[in-house]
């Protein structure tokens, strides 16, 4: 049987740990900050001036002949900018803070792999090339762009049994890659002082 502590031991344990917990989360406060630029920041990821994104139909490529896609990668948007992010979609254009325009340039395949057995397609590469622009509607900025050095996103599908999928599956993952990739552009930026110096000049 264990010897019980003298009251005035037990007491000093707690104020002991009492004190070490006043003292952690003294410090843990004193290190967070609203201001990004100091300690650790409370701030939100998104911007705080921005509340409303109108989502239109991306613009097709006259080279990309594959009809209604446009229509598939801006449901993937709407719904990626709506579950991803703290802005209101706006149908209407002139009622809406900023606006995210798409283009889709090209859709493409390749094939990965081969059956041995038949020589059919054993997994296919679908890749979908985008660029785009946030744009502030109230005063012209850009708040962000992929314009010129547009990004690919890819995906893959297996038609063999028993995945038995088609393109549309294939590029339906890739249009959902795309809405993911272009919501991250939409935090806010970095602040100056937290971004990595330039490469120097070689």
């Amino acid at each position: 049987m264990k010897a019980a502590l003298p009251a005035k031991s037990s007491r000093f344990f707690q104020l002991s740990a009492f004190s070490f917990q006043f003292f952690f989360l003294t410090a843990l406060l004193a290190g967070c900050s609203d201001d990004p630029n100091r300690g650790y920041t409370t701030g939100g990821l998104f911007r705080a001036d921005v509340h409303t994104v109108a989502v239109p139909i991306p613009q097709r490529a006259a080279n990309e002949f594959r009809i209604n896609n446009e229509m598939r990668l801006c449901e993937a948007l709407a719904k990626c900018v709506e579950r991803e992010t703290p802005y209101k979609l706006v149908a209407d254009r002139a009622r809406a803070d900023s606006v995210l325009e798409c283009t889709l340039h090209k859709i493409t395949q390749r094939v990965l792999s081969f059956d041995p057995r038949n020589g059919q397609a054993r997994e296919i590469e679908v890749r979908v090339r985008v660029s785009f622009t946030w744009k502030d509607l109230r005063d012209g900025r850009i708040l962000a762009q992929e314009k010129n050095r547009d990004f690919i996103v890819s995906s893959t599908y297996i038609p063999e049994s028993p995945f038995n999928e088609d393109f549309f599956q294939g590029s339906q993952d890739a249009f959902d890659k795309v809405a993911v990739r272009i919501t991250e552009y939409m935090y806010k930026p970095m602040p100056a002082k937290s971004r990595p110096p330039p490469p120097a000049a070689g």
